[in-house]
Formats: structure tokens, sequence, C-alpha cells
């Protein structure tokens, strides 16, 4: 794309906030934010630098979103780079997106806060606080009786589920409202997220004007605090921003750290003048950028800031090396009462430095999901899902499906499953794998969709879970780690990485985190299934051994005869009869 092209791309826009972004094919170059969209793309036109410049030309197309304030600006360019990637931005390997609220196009449209937008939704946001959103949606839901449930659940229904006893849905699954009226509901819900807020706090305000006078203080409470969140969903622009105390309690300190492709962020955390956290986080240079350059540091610090307080709550002050440069940023910062210093001197000075320390330390050291992305031929591996089984010969069967995100933990993200009772390990880790499969696939699951599936076990179960997958059409890579010999399996070969590998480092993680998973929850199935026998008077530990070795499950045990129970050592006449009773 050369100077006059952007120049008329330019004159095609209007002087308003938004966000663009330069493509190649299908390919995002490039995500910005601007106050004015048609002046800030204008700009391209005389790069002010040699990667920009190298970006504008690859580029062969551009696209724009349009906001409602600077702020919405700010937070979807963050949403676009966490989603697209794009190799020209500064993009933090390990955070989250800000949520959305997105209204489903379907014929009886489904309401969702969600970071993930469906295709052809109609979405509102992005919002800072995912509280304050759902506070909101709740409220919408209550006044104007949209649905909430997945189009697995709507199809099919003979009778309206619990959503509309409790009023939260007007049940258009059962024709329990006319189409014509839930669409004009429907109409009620994208005007208050267009800005009239009066279309819900008008019936939010009468209703707890009515639960006063009627002497219900305790809802009439819970009415007024959402009426509060209600009427200042607005103000900031579309999200709700909390303020600080009048007091400094709670200070970041951030040091960055740059070594070629590489960029660290260390962030220190002071509760009350104390240091009490500390965390470092790996960031994405944008491609072609000279780390020596004066502004180098200041894009890092001005992309961290917006990306990484997804969904955190902003400290009241926040230390920094240097300025950060984004007049937006600073924008938004300033509006949530934050406040930004550079300390030269003093106490906050010396927390700066030591934040620097900390960004400094092995900063260059290669990424380990970028390895593994790199061995496995994906472009990438973020999102690794590991999956074991456990049981004792067939017996309180169970599954573990844990999930890691850049090398961590993620446990809000874990789920576990009881299986059908088989002492067939393929068969088991197909059942869990499936059932995995058909919940993504059905919108039954919240999570995103995984790049990677680790199985622990060998070739069998990896074959198992390929069978599993083929058979439900759900399109995600999946490998498998023998314990033995700690080898990587795939579908078309295996791989015997060295011992000190980054790769196999944060595969063995997974995979042994998925088996301690699934052995707690194996032991705590097995330890219910003992404690319904131990309640019984006259059932011992050693009787109720012989029991289930006997007839091999409580649900037999429960099917069994008198005499064969009065067959098994131990049990009497008076046990076999309150065996039959308690079971």
């Amino acid at each position: 794309m050369d100077a006059q092209t952007v120049r008329e791309h330019a004159s095609d826009l209007p002087t308003e906030p938004g966000v663009y972004q330069f493509l190649e094919g299908d390919t995002v170059l490039y995500v910005g934010k601007a106050v004015d969209l048609r002046s800030r793309v204008r700009s391209y036109a005389d790069p002010r630098s040699a990667r920009i410049a190298g970006m504008v030309e690859r580029a062969d197309d551009l696209d724009v979103a349009v906001t409602d304030t600077e702020t919405q600006a700010l937070l979807l360019e963050a949403n676009l780079i966490k989603r697209h990637q794009p190799r020209y931005n500064v993009r933090l390997k390990d955070d989250k997106s800000y949520p959305l609220v997105q209204l489903t196009d379907h014929e009886f449209p489904r309401i969702e806060v969600t970071r993930d937008p469906n295709e052809g939704a109609t979405v509102f946001g992005p919002y800072t606080s995912m509280g304050t959103v759902e506070t909101v949606v709740k409220a919408l839901r209550e006044t104007f009786g949209v649905r909430g449930c997945s189009d697995h659940k709507f199809a099919g229904r003979a009778r309206p589920c619990l959503d509309y006893e409790m009023g939260l849905c007007t049940a258009p699954c059962t024709d329990e409202i006319a189409r014509e009226d839930y669409i004009a509901d429907v109409d009620s819900v994208t005007q208050f997220f267009a800005g009239e807020t009066g279309v819900l706090a008008d019936p939010l305000s009468r209703e707890m004007e009515q639960a006063a006078a009627s002497q219900s203080f305790e809802r009439a409470a819970n009415l007024r605090d959402r009426l509060e969140v209600v009427e200042s969903f607005h103000g900031g622009g579309g999200e709700a921003v909390s303020g600080r105390e009048e007091y400094e309690r709670s200070v970041d300190v951030l040091g960055v750290a740059l070594r070629g492709d590489d960029a660290t962020v260390a962030r220190l955390h002071a509760e009350g003048g104390q240091l009490v956290e500390r965390d470092r986080h790996a960031v994405a240079a944008p491609a072609g950028t000279d780390q020596e350059a004066s502004d180098a540091v200041p894009a890092v610090l001005a992309a961290f800031l917006v990306q990484y307080y997804a969904e955190r709550s902003l400290p009241d002050a926040i230390l920094l090396p240097e300025h950060h440069g984004d007049e937006e940023v600073a924008a938004w910062l300033d509006a949530a009462d934050v406040a930004v210093r550079v300390p030269g001197a003093g106490r906050e000075a010396k927390l700066v430095e030591l934040a620097l320390k900390n960004a400094r330390r092995n900063v260059g050291r290669r990424d380990e999901s970028a390895a593994l992305a790199d061995e496995l031929c994906l472009s990438r591996v973020s999102r690794i899902e590991g999956f074991d089984v456990s049981h004792a010969q067939g017996r309180a069967v169970v599954g573990s499906n844990v999930c890691f995100v850049d090398g961590s933990a993620e446990k809000s993200d874990y789920r576990r499953k009881k299986l059908d009772e088989t002492n067939d390990d393929y068969a088991n880790m197909a059942a869990l794998v499936r059932w995995r499969a058909e919940r993504a696939l059905e919108g039954r699951d919240d999570r995103p969709d995984p790049d990677l599936l680790l199985i622990d076990g060998g070739e069998g179960q990896l074959s198992a879970a390929m069978d599993a997958l083929e058979a439900t059409g759900w399109d995600v890579p999946a490998v498998a780690l023998a314990k033995a010999e700690e080898l990587v399996i795939t579908p078309d070969r295996t791989h015997d990485w060295d011992d000190d590998a980054p790769q196999l480092h944060l595969l063995q993680r997974v995979r042994d985190e998925a088996h301690r998973f699934a052995v707690q929850y194996h032991q705590s199935v097995r330890d219910d299934v003992s404690t319904v026998l131990d309640d019984v008077s006259g059932i011992g530990p050693a009787t109720r051994r012989r029991l289930l070795g006997r007839f091999g499950s409580v649900e037999n045990v429960r099917a069994a005869s008198v005499d064969e129970l009065l067959a098994v050592e131990g049990v009497g006449e008076k046990t076999a009869e309150r065996l039959r009773r308690r079971l």
C-alpha cells in the first residue's frame, strides 16, 4: 500500500474514535486505536519509523471499526491484539481479553457475556469490569426475559426450563411468547447498550419503589445497588471503572527489559506500603522493532498497561521507569483516578529499580510454548488441555481435564468427569475426549478451544483420543506423552527430545497435573463408595473389601440377594438385612 492509497482510505473515514487494522489478505498485520480515525490513518502516508513503513508497504487493505468513545477504542484494540496476535504490535503473551456482550444471530437471539463473539452476532463493548457487565446482563434478563441458554438447550424443548420459573426468560423455546414480542424485548436490550440507560433504569426504579412501599426492604436495597450499577454503566463510555480511595493503598511498580525479539515486564505489587507480590510477564515485541529506539520501552509499557489490566482491578498508583507516551492510555488511567508517576529518587525510585532487576533476570530465554509449537509444526501452542483416566480395575472410573495457558496452570478451567465403569483404558480415554469434544461443538463448554490436547499415555490412548475427535469432528491437534520413556507421540511420528528440552518440560508439567487431578478425583469417588458401606452397622474395612472384591461395586452389592450376601465371609443375617435396607 503506497502513500496515495493510504490517503484515499483516510479520506473516506469519519473523524470519530475507533480502531483500524492493516491487513495483508486475511492476516492482520497491525491494530491501532485513534481519537480521530481520519487523521490517524492519514499519518501512515508518512510513516514515523522504518518498521511502520515496512508494515504499510506489506498491507493491501484497511479495516475500521467506529466506537462511541475513546475508552472503547482503547479496550477494543487490546481485544483485537489478543485475538489476532498481529506481528507489528506489542503483544502480552499471557493475558485475557476484555469482556463483550453479544446478541447472537438466531431467530430468537441469546444474550451472553463473552470474549470471543460468534460470527454474525451483534456485539457491544468491550468493558473493563466483568462483575458490572454480569450484573447489568442479569438485570436485562429479569426485565426483558431474553434467553441466556445455548442453542443446544434451546432446540427441541418440550417445556420451559428453570430460567422461566425464575423470571429470567420468557421461554420462546416453547412458544410462551410470540416471536414479534420477543424481538421487541431484544430491541429494548439493544437500545440500552446503545446508550438509552432509562430503558432499564426506569423499570428498576419503579420496582425498587414498589418493594420499599411493601416493606420488602432487603429487596429494595438490592434493587437500589443494581440501579446504581446500571445508571453508571454508560458514564465512562460503556465501561465501569471503580474509583480510587483518597489515599493510595495499592501500588504497582513496573520494570521493562528488552533483548532481541523478547521483552519482559516485571510487576511488583505493594499493599499499605508492604511489598506483597511480584510476577514477570513475557511480551512479544513487534516485528522489525529497533530495541535501541527511544520509543521501544514506552511502546511496551503502553501495550502492557491496557492488555494486563483486563479483568484485574486497577491499583491506586502505578510507578514506571519512564513515561509510556500514549495519550489515550493516560486519559483512561486518569478517568479511573489512577496516579501514574516516574520517580526520580527516594523509596519509589528504588522500587522501580528492583522491578527492572526482576525484568532483566533471564530475559530472552526461549519461550516453552513457542519451542513446542516449532517442534510440532503448529502456528501456536498457547492453550494446552491435558487428559488422564484413573480407576481401580474398572471401578470408580473418572477422567481429568486440566488446562495450562502459556505454561501456567489455569485451575479455573479444570474439569472432571465420572465415566462408565469399565476396565478398558482406551475406551475410557475415548469417552473422556468425546465428552469434551461434544460439549465444545454444542456450545455447552464456556472455555475457548485449546491449541493442543495432551493425552497421558502411549499410542493406544492417543489412537482412542483421535478416534473420538474424528467421530465428533472436533478439529484440535493431539499428542500423547508416555511415562516410561518420556516419548512424545503424534499421529505421524514419535519425538525423543533431550531431557532438558523446554518443550518437553512443559508437556511433563501438563501430563503430571492431569494425572494428579485424576487420581485425586478417583480417590474421592472411591472413598464415597466406601463410606456408603461403612455407614452400615457391622461392616468394617475387611468386610467392605470382601464385598467389593466379590461384587465389584456398590450397585452390584445392592442388587445381590440375601443368600449371596451371606456367602461373603463376615456377613451374618442381621448384617445382610441391614445392607438391604441401607442400600
